[in-house]
């Protein structure tokens, strides 16, 4: 039956349109519901046809690609936009080892907070002993060098009588040199000794007494030249270049002590250079000669806890925990009664007169691998006392180059090491003058020790050595042999400060008693009485058991460098270390890799027309229109979509006609392509 005009010719027409099959009668809706179902029906249209992102998108994937494009976090964001998966893994891998190394640090930060802030540890531990070693501060004894140098004794005393009067210790009025009827001596001829008349360079020579006019640099080896006697008080010696005999330099000294002692070590070292160290040794004091008792840490010892070395100046020390067996000796308790205790027998009968002016013995506190400079930094001790030397320890340690010019262990120092113990600013410089000794003057000095292939001077191989010394030494002073300059101090050291007291010792209640003992422990090696005089009681011990360690740290590490980076660029431009990378994949990779593409490019199409012209060929692509064009403003992927709105405003490629404006399809305009049925509130009233 043919249909009107009603719905069911709209009906038939929708389903030939659409296609769908004829909807089954239902019952007519309430006017409520019909007249809201339009607005959900075009909603829910709407939701399934636009893109919706954000806290509202349908999926997990929508929701983590939204957060990826719109966060801060640079790294999630270059998971999304980098192209190729080589790149895009990598920055996968930086972001994670970022989240890694933050919750890493984030649990070091709270587990610190959370800990004790304040740490308390009591413990007592024990302190190495440190080397103590000893000297008699006469070197060898005087009765048995007596042979060596009574020829020196001999002239020494007829200088003393000539300038003072004095005649076996027995007090004369002074007498004229022209009384003094000297044939001479070696001693004199070599160095000899002046009496200053004035200060017109004016002296007189003590063995032959006549008077000359000195030329010549004069030195004046006191602090101070000024005397409040007369001129003939000063006294001193010439010594010239053997060489030339032009070439001389008077040293005068305003004592005629400090003259005569410093003309008589000068002979003495001369003398000593020629004995044989083993006979050296012989001449010196024994072990059981200086050493009467020992103790240490409570306990006895003896002779064997002491290791003997032989000084040039000090003649036979005695080491007492040298090391050299391997073993270190330790306590492990403060205070003088466990510490060091020795009573030495110093026999100052058996001194040498003219050598030394005090009695007694001189102890240096060091480490078992360091060398002890005795005659630098020796401490003397005094007879008939008791000396107490109390130590603190301490460990220093400093910072290299380029926080400082030290050195750790002076293997860049380029002076030889002539005391085959461990670095030392005093080994470098007695090494680096030592060798320069070698260089100028053609032997070693008698005090240091002797290099490779070089022997000790003396006057008959070498006549002109006291003079080059002289010359040489003034140089070391004044820094002119440029060994303070190639010298450096060690960056690690170890230091024990001293601190001293002395008391009598023994006292008068108890010495005689005390004497009587300490000969009779000396035995059949004495045959006389010990005096209070002979004997020196010294206790070497740690003041307490608390080791201070300075050390040098730098003010600016890696670390503080990279945290202050990071501050700044967090502060002021919100950038990371993943910021960073991301800048530099841009601006250096990526930049780069299109420039090197470009003049790829380039370099082809030049290469494409050399080839074309070479064949004869006119190149093809000369035609405008089949030739490709870039867009100067491409757009990102890195940006968000473009709107309606923002592509009208794109530019448009050069040389293209613009585009005209289509004529509107008017068949879209149609509300039935759109909605295959009529929606009951879109009726005329007038159709009900």
């Amino acid at each position: 039956m043919p249909c009107g005009t009603g719905p069911c010719g709209r009906g038939a027409a929708g389903q030939r349109a659409g296609g769908d099959p004829p909807a089954a009668p239902s019952a007519p809706a309430s006017p409520a519901a019909a007249a809201t179902a339009p607005g959900k029906k075009i909603t829910a249209r709407l939701k399934r046809t636009l893109p919706v992102r954000g806290p509202q998108a349908p999926t997990l994937s929508e929701l983590m690609r939204w957060y990826c494009l719109n966060t801060n976090t640079h790294g999630c964001r270059r998971i999304v936009v980098s192209r190729g998966r080589l790149r895009r893994l990598l920055w996968i891998l930086l972001t994670l080892s970022a989240v890694g190394l933050i919750l890493w640090q984030c649990a070091e930060l709270l587990m610190n907070y959370y800990s004790a802030s304040v740490s308390v540890t009591v413990q007592f531990q024990k302190l190495p002993f440190p080397a103590v070693t000893i000297c008699n501060i006469n070197p060898y004894k005087y009765s048995a060098m007596k042979e060596y140098l009574s020829e020196l004794d001999k002239e020494t005393k007829k200088a003393l009588e000539t300038f003072y009067g004095f005649s076996e210790g027995k007090s004369k009025v002074r007498r004229s040199v022209d009384d003094w009827n000297s044939t001479g001596s070696d001693f004199f001829q070599q160095i000899p000794l002046l009496k200053v008349e004035d200060f017109s360079r004016t002296a007189t020579e003590l063995h032959s007494g006549q008077k000359r006019r000195v030329e010549g640099s004069v030195f004046h080896k006191d602090s101070s030249i000024v005397n409040s006697g007369d001129s003939n008080d000063i006294i001193g010696f010439q010594l010239c270049d053997a060489n030339n005999s032009s070439d001389c330099a008077l040293y005068t000294f305003s004592s005629g002590v400090n003259a005569i002692q410093e003309w008589y070590k000068l002979h003495y070292m001369n003398i000593m250079a020629q004995i044989p160290l083993e006979t050296k040794e012989k001449l010196s004091y024994s072990a059981d000669d200086l050493i009467l008792t020992c103790f240490f840490d409570g306990l006895s010892c003896d002779k064997r806890h002491f290791t003997r070395f032989h000084h040039p100046l000090h003649g036979n020390c005695y080491t007492f925990n040298s090391g050299e067996n391997g073993t270190i000796l330790s306590t492990s308790t403060g205070g003088s009664e466990y510490g060091l205790h020795v009573v030495l027998y110093i026999d100052e009968a058996d001194y040498n007169p003219f050598l030394v002016t005090s009695t007694g013995a001189k102890i240096i506190v060091h480490d078992q691998n360091e060398y002890p400079f005795i005659e630098d930094i020796g401490t003397e001790i005094e007879t008939a006392a008791a000396t107490s030397i109390g130590m603190h320890f301490t460990r220093s340690r400093k910072l290299s180059k380029p926080y400082s010019d030290c050195t750790e262990t002076g293997a860049d120092i380029p002076v030889e090491n002539l005391y085959n113990k461990s670095y030392s600013l005093q080994i470098c410089l007695h090494s680096c003058f030592q060798k320069a000794m070698v260089d100028s003057c053609g032997c070693a000095q008698y005090a240091q020790p002797l290099p490779p292939g070089a022997e000790y001077c003396n006057y008959k191989k070498n006549p002109n050595w006291m003079y080059c010394y002289y010359r040489l030494h003034e140089k070391f002073v004044k820094e002119q042999l440029g060994c303070q300059q190639i010298c450096k101090d060690a960056c690690s050291f170890k230091e024990w400060a001293l601190t001293t007291s002395i008391a009598q010792w023994p006292s008068m209640v108890s010495e005689d008693w005390m004497l009587r003992v300490l000969s009779w422990d000396k035995g059949q090696k004495l045959n006389k009485k010990l005096n209070k005089t002979d004997l020196a009681n010294l206790m070497v011990f740690y003041k307490d058991l608390n080791e201070r360690f300075i050390s040098e740290n730098p003010a600016n590490t890696l670390v503080i460098l990279l945290s202050n980076f990071g501050g700044q660029l967090g502060l002021w431009m919100s950038c990371s270390v993943v910021c960073v990378i991301e800048i530099v994949e841009v601006f250096l990779i990526d930049s780069l890799s299109i420039v090197l593409r470009r003049q790829w490019q380039k370099a082809k199409k030049w290469w494409s027309h050399r080839q074309r012209g070479r064949a004869g060929k006119a190149p093809q692509g000369s035609d405008p229109e089949r030739q490709g064009h870039d867009n100067p403003t491409p757009v990102s992927i890195d940006e968000d979509l473009p709107t309606f709105t923002t592509a009208l405003r794109l530019p448009l490629p050069q040389d293209s006609p613009l585009p005209r404006t289509p004529p509107p399809n008017y068949s879209t305009l149609r509300l039935d392509t759109a909605f295959t049925e009529q929606l009951p509130d879109t009726l005329e009233t007038g159709q009900h």
